[in-house]
This record gives structure tokens, C-alpha cells and sequence, in this order.
């Protein structure tokens, strides 16, 4: 799912950061931000003024603003017209507190092209565009399950339908452990292996438990309980114990499973819902394992080496 920002979302999110003005081209307020792979491959979401590969939010900073002044009456327009008619181009940006020039205005005016003035610099205007826009117009994905921060690590819970989740989730929270999201958790793909996992904001502070109902988790285990979002770690599956399941379970773990999300491979765990088994130590204890894992510590490893060393004479 990819997403996409409309010209007046971004001036209201970063009106108050960034002390934006709408100057013209108040017309193009539904003008859409795409990600940088939608239309038009190649393409830099943000970025100073580029008339060969030109960026979707262009900035003008001093140097731009002074180039576009020194050119020839005939060139500077049909630079303007470049510039504001380009149909790659959402937003134009002038920084540095430059003085817009009248003919600026009315090429934006003339285009339905977005204006936006402000008086930081164009480094950090483009430094912090850069970063908003990565995140706003990252793929996403929603999957049902519970999400969670297990000593240091974004942990994904997920399983059947009454499978046990949300009784895993309270217990762990009762261990010290954060919610970050329950029943839809919203993941966007921020970089070439990161999955950054948040919850819906209708659905933030809530955890639901059959027998119990909603529970606000911020209102009962304090604001330290619950994390706006997290890097996605680890993926853990519950499922009901079955004989046939039971048949097939690999007690050695020899092979690491992942599950591809959004085309990040997460490692996976399997674990079994059967009577007496506390599944939320169990979730405590793969977490450490993985913690363990990415360290360069294989216990399965370390058990075959001394059965080698055992079956070749060597002593211990």
C-alpha cells in the first residue's frame, strides 16, 4: 500500500516546525506527494532547485533565489515557467527569509503551484522535508496481531483468532514490558530492511481481552507502559498444539524461519498454546534468544561442536 500526501497536509504538519507561509498558489492545496518510486523513478523527493531532474518539494535558497534574478528578462521566464509548470513538481519552498519577487507570485498564482516561504535555512529545511517525507510517503502495511516492546526489542504477536494474544500482551505487561499497538498494527517500510510498526491513532492507549473488554493500558500501567512505535524485530506466531503439529515440530530449531513483510525478511517464531505452558515467559525467553542470535550466539551451534569434540576424543 503505498501512500500518498496531499500539498495541504504537509503545510499543516509542518507549518509550526518549519514557521511555513502559504504565499500563492493556494490552488494547488490537492496537488499529491507520491514516494519517489510512484510515477516518476529516478526522482528525489526533496531538494534544491534542479531544472535536469527536478525534485518533488523544490527549495530556493540565497544561491538559487540570485540565479534566477541575474538571468536575462527572456530566460528568466522561461525559467519561471519551468519551474512552476513542471508537471514532477508539487511544492516550491524559498528559504533563508528570501524576498520573493512579485513575478515568483504570480507564476505560482498562474500555475495552482503551492509557494511556501520560510525564514530557516535551506539545509535544514531540506534535512528535515527529507526525513518527513521518507516516513509520511513510506509503503505500509496493517496486520492483525499485538505489537509490543520486549526488553529493548519490537516484538510482533501474532496467531490465530483467539489464539491468546492479548492475554500474552496483558501478562507482559505486567512483566514491565510497553505496548506499542493491539488488533491493527500499521508497519511502514522506512528503509531497505526497517520496518517501523505504530498503532492507528483511534486505536492507541487500547488493548482488548476477551472477558475483560477495552482496556486503556496508559490508565492502568502509566505512560511508561506504552510506546508510540518501534523498529519490528521479531515475529511471534501462536498456534493451538495439534498432534499433527505436534509431529512436525523441529525441537532443534535447526532452521531460522522468517516471514517477508513489505519485502523485509523478519525472523519467526513458532510457539504452541497448550494448557500449563506460560507463554509469556516463553515470548521473554525467544526474545532473549534472538538478542543472543544477533550477538553471534548459537547455542545449537555450540551443542554440535562438543559432540564433535566428544566423538573425536578431544577433551572438553
Amino acid at each position: 500500500m503505498n501512500s500518498i500526501l496531499t500539498a495541504r497536509e504537509l503545510f499543516v504538519a509542518q507549518q509550526g516546525p518549519l514557521k511555513l507561509r502559504w504565499l500563492a498558489g493556494q490552488g494547488g492545496a490537492e496537488r499529491l506527494l507520491e514516494p519517489a518510486t510512484a510515477r516518476y523513478p529516478g526522482m528525489a523527493l526533496v531538494g534544491h532547485l534542479n531544472y535536469v531532474h527536478p525534485n518533488r518539494v523544490q527549495i530556493l535558497g540565497s544561491a538559487e533565489v540570485e540565479y534566477l534574478r541575474r538571468l536575462p528578462d527572456a530566460e528568466h521566464e522561461q525559467a519561471l515557467d519551468n519551474l512552476f509548470r513542471c508537471p514532477t513538481t508539487t511544492i516550491v519552498v524559498v528559504a533563508n527569509a528570501e524576498t520573493v519577487d512579485p513575478d515568483l507570485i504570480a507564476a505560482a498564482d498562474a500555475a495552482d503551484l503551492p509557494l511556501l516561504v520560510t525564514p530557516l535555512g535551506s539545509p535544514q529545511i531540506i534535512d528535515h522535508l527529507q526525513h518527513y517525507l521518507t516516513r509520511s510517503l513510506a509503503e505500509k502495511t496493517v496486520q492483525h496481531g499485538v505489537f509490543l516492546e520486549v526488553m529493548g526489542l519490537g516484538v510482533f504477536i501474532t496467531g490465530e483468532s483467539g489464539s491468546g494474544k492479548s492475554e500474552v500482551a496483558l501478562e507482559l505487561l505486567s512483566r514491565g514490558h510497553r505496548l506499542i499497538a493491539d488488533d491493527a498494527v500499521e508497519f511502514s517500510r522506512t528503509g531497505p530492511d526497517v520496518l517501523i510498526g505504530r498503532c492507528p491513532r483511534m486505536l492507541r492507549d487500547f488493548l482488548e481481552v476477551r472477558g475483560l473488554g477495552i482496556l486503556n493500558v496508559r490508565a492502568m500501567f502509566g505512560d511508561t507502559a506504552v510506546r508510540p512505535e518501534k523498529t519490528l524485530r521479531l515475529i511471534v506466531c501462536l498456534q493451538p498444539l495439534t498432534p499433527e503439529r505436534m509431529a512436525k515440530i523441529d525441537r532443534l530449531q535447526v532452521e531460522q524461519k522468517t516471514r517477508t513483510l513489505l519485502d523485509v525478511d523478519i525472523p519467526e517464531v513458532l510457539l504452541y498454546v497448550a494448557p500449563g505452558r506460560n507463554l509469556a515467559v516463553l515470548v521473554e525467553t525467544a526474545t532473549r534468544a534472538h538478542i543472543l542470535r544477533m550477538r553471534g550466539i548459537n547455542p545449537l551451534e555450540e551443542l554440535i561442536r562438543r559432540q564433535q569434540d566428544s566423538m573425536s576424543g578431544k577433551s572438553p
